[in-house]
Protein backbone atom coordinates (compact mmCIF):
# COMPACT_ATOMS: atom_id res chain seq x y z
CA UNK A 1 0.00 0.00 0.00
CA UNK A 2 1.39 3.55 -0.93
CA UNK A 3 2.61 5.59 1.60
CA UNK A 4 -0.24 8.68 0.36
CA UNK A 5 1.69 10.93 2.93
CA UNK A 6 5.13 10.54 1.77
CA UNK A 7 4.15 10.16 -2.14
CA UNK A 8 2.23 13.67 -1.84
CA UNK A 9 6.07 15.31 -0.27
CA UNK A 10 7.80 13.61 -3.07
CA UNK A 11 5.40 15.13 -5.89
CA UNK A 12 5.47 18.58 -3.96
CA UNK A 13 9.37 18.20 -4.00
CA UNK A 14 9.29 17.11 -7.91
CA UNK A 15 7.14 19.95 -8.63
CA UNK A 16 9.08 23.33 -6.95
CA UNK A 17 11.87 23.69 -9.29
CA UNK A 18 9.53 22.91 -12.53
CA UNK A 19 7.21 25.82 -11.70
CA UNK A 20 9.59 28.76 -12.10
CA UNK A 21 10.33 27.63 -15.44
CA UNK A 22 6.56 26.88 -16.29
CA UNK A 23 6.12 30.72 -14.64
CA UNK A 24 9.30 32.07 -16.75
CA UNK A 25 7.90 30.09 -20.01
CA UNK A 26 4.63 32.25 -20.03
CA UNK A 27 6.47 35.57 -19.43
CA UNK A 28 7.25 36.36 -22.76
CA UNK A 29 4.59 38.39 -22.67
CA UNK A 30 3.27 40.87 -20.27
CA UNK A 31 0.88 39.18 -17.80
CA UNK A 32 -0.57 40.54 -14.37
CA UNK A 33 -0.54 37.45 -11.96
CA UNK A 34 -4.22 36.19 -11.92
CA UNK A 35 -4.23 36.19 -15.88
CA UNK A 36 -0.80 34.37 -15.50
CA UNK A 37 -2.71 31.62 -12.59
CA UNK A 38 -5.24 30.79 -14.77
CA UNK A 39 -3.17 30.33 -18.39
CA UNK A 40 -0.73 28.06 -16.59
CA UNK A 41 -4.34 26.10 -15.06
CA UNK A 42 -5.99 26.01 -18.25
CA UNK A 43 -2.28 24.04 -19.69
CA UNK A 44 -2.63 21.44 -16.66
CA UNK A 45 0.30 23.20 -14.19
CA UNK A 46 -1.62 23.39 -11.07
CA UNK A 47 -0.33 26.19 -8.58
CA UNK A 48 -2.19 28.13 -6.06
CA UNK A 49 -2.13 31.86 -5.68
CA UNK A 50 -0.08 31.75 -2.56
CA UNK A 51 2.73 30.12 -4.13
CA UNK A 52 2.72 31.94 -7.72
CA UNK A 53 2.54 35.97 -6.14
CA UNK A 54 6.03 35.00 -4.03
CA UNK A 55 7.58 33.40 -7.11
CA UNK A 56 6.95 35.84 -9.38
CA UNK A 57 8.58 38.26 -6.56
CA UNK A 58 11.12 36.08 -5.99
CA UNK A 59 11.84 35.97 -9.86
CA UNK A 60 11.56 39.63 -10.20
CA UNK A 61 14.32 40.69 -7.05
CA UNK A 62 16.69 38.30 -8.79
CA UNK A 63 16.28 40.53 -12.24
CA UNK A 64 14.82 37.88 -14.57
CA UNK A 65 11.10 39.81 -14.60
CA UNK A 66 10.34 43.46 -14.86
CA UNK A 67 7.16 45.00 -14.14
CA UNK A 68 4.60 47.76 -15.23
CA UNK A 69 1.49 48.96 -13.90
CA UNK A 70 -1.79 49.56 -16.35
CA UNK A 71 -3.77 51.97 -14.35
CA UNK A 72 -6.00 52.58 -17.37
CA UNK A 73 -8.98 50.56 -15.60
CA UNK A 74 -10.92 51.15 -12.67
CA UNK A 75 -8.66 48.45 -10.90
CA UNK A 76 -4.65 48.91 -11.61
CA UNK A 77 -3.02 46.17 -12.37
CA UNK A 78 1.18 44.77 -11.88
CA UNK A 79 2.08 43.07 -15.26
CA UNK A 80 5.14 40.92 -15.21
CA UNK A 81 7.32 40.13 -18.48
CA UNK A 82 10.75 38.64 -18.74
CA UNK A 83 13.65 40.73 -18.67
CA UNK A 84 16.73 39.96 -20.98
CA UNK A 85 18.41 37.95 -17.92
CA UNK A 86 15.37 36.23 -17.38
CA UNK A 87 15.40 35.29 -21.27
CA UNK A 88 18.68 33.69 -20.85
CA UNK A 89 18.14 31.93 -17.70
CA UNK A 90 14.94 30.66 -19.36
CA UNK A 91 16.43 29.30 -22.36
CA UNK A 92 18.97 28.09 -20.42
CA UNK A 93 16.92 26.10 -17.69
CA UNK A 94 15.17 24.78 -21.19
CA UNK A 95 17.94 23.41 -22.55
CA UNK A 96 18.47 21.52 -19.05
CA UNK A 97 15.07 20.40 -18.69
CA UNK A 98 15.09 18.66 -22.13
CA UNK A 99 18.12 17.08 -21.48
CA UNK A 100 17.16 16.06 -17.72
CA UNK A 101 13.78 14.34 -19.63
CA UNK A 102 15.50 12.64 -22.12
CA UNK A 103 17.97 11.05 -19.79
CA UNK A 104 15.08 10.66 -17.39
CA UNK A 105 12.51 8.95 -20.29
CA UNK A 106 15.30 6.82 -20.94
CA UNK A 107 15.99 5.14 -17.70
CA UNK A 108 12.29 4.94 -17.08
CA UNK A 109 12.05 2.91 -20.42
CA UNK A 110 14.59 0.43 -19.08
CA UNK A 111 13.22 -0.56 -15.81
CA UNK A 112 10.79 -3.24 -15.50
CA UNK A 113 9.39 -2.82 -12.19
Amino acid sequence: MINQSLLAGMITELRRGTLTLAVLSQLEKPQYGYSLLQSLEGKGIQIEANTLYPLMRRLESQGLLENSWDTSSARPRKYYVLSGAGREIYEALKDEWMKTCQSINGLLRETKI
